[in-house]
């Protein structure tokens, strides 16, 4: 999380908004945006436009997470079973590799998908990342079921991973409308959603995705 200035590689257009200035050398929290909305609604395809137009870095949770279940870690075999079963993942296993993952970056601000799915996991960064992060707010991909869905089966032809399935795709709807939802609902009565709506192609919901961007104060210099 050390600022550091963005290579003009991300600079398409006059200006980065995500931009990071050192030239004071003043230790400034890290910037960050969170990005939810459910199973099979485009988070990590937008967020990667994010990151390659406007210099976030994209920190995903649920990659975060498979990559660790992976490493044959201690905590491998329990997010195995979280995540097959659609559950969440204990808090501090996800926190503990997103804080890792912003440290090891020079970056200064970041856009993290897949976090906070519930209240605990809210309270958990509270706590421990407060200190260290401003949190702009929750940029959310609004789309039905059927939708999400029908991406899921599609993408599970080749994805392979262990949830994009029918069965596993009904539990991850059932723990977003159970546990994701009323986070989504704590940002909106405080002014800090930005709600995209996401059942167009990828082309469409990016060009409201930067529209949505480019109009929040937090991320300019």
């Amino acid at each position: 999380m050390r600022p550091v200035a963005l290579s003009s590689r991300h600079e398409p257009r006059s200006r980065v908004i995500a931009r990071d200035s050192s030239a004071d050398g003043d230790a400034r929290k890290a910037r960050v945006l969170f990005c939810l909305g459910g199973p099979g609604a485009g988070k990590g395809t937008q967020c990667a436009k994010l990151e390659a137009e406007f210099g976030f870095v994209h920190l995903s949770a649920g990659d975060l997470l498979r990559a660790e279940r992976a490493s044959g870690s201690a905590d491998g075999e329990l997010i195995e079973a979280y995540i097959a079963e659609g559950k969440i993942v204990p808090v501090r296993v996800t926190l503990n590799l997103i804080r890792k993952a912003m440290q090891a970056s020079v970056a200064h601000t970041f856009v993290i998908d897949g976090f906070p799915r519930n209240s605990d996991n809210l309270e958990g960064w509270d706590e421990l990342m407060s200190d260290v992060t401003d949190v702009g707010g929750v940029l959310f991909y609004d789309v039905s079921h059927d939708v999400m869905q029908e991406r899921i089966m599609k993408r599970g032809e080749t994805s392979g991973r262990s949830d994009d399935n029918a069965e596993a795709a009904l539990k991850r709807f059932r723990t977003y409308e159970e546990s994701t939802r009323p986070i989504i609902e704590h940002f909106k009565k405080r002014g800090k959603l930005i709600a995209v709506p996401a059942a167009g192609d990828v082309d469409e919901v990016w060009g409201l995705t930067r529209a949505a961007i480019e109009a929040l104060e937090v991320y300019q210099e």
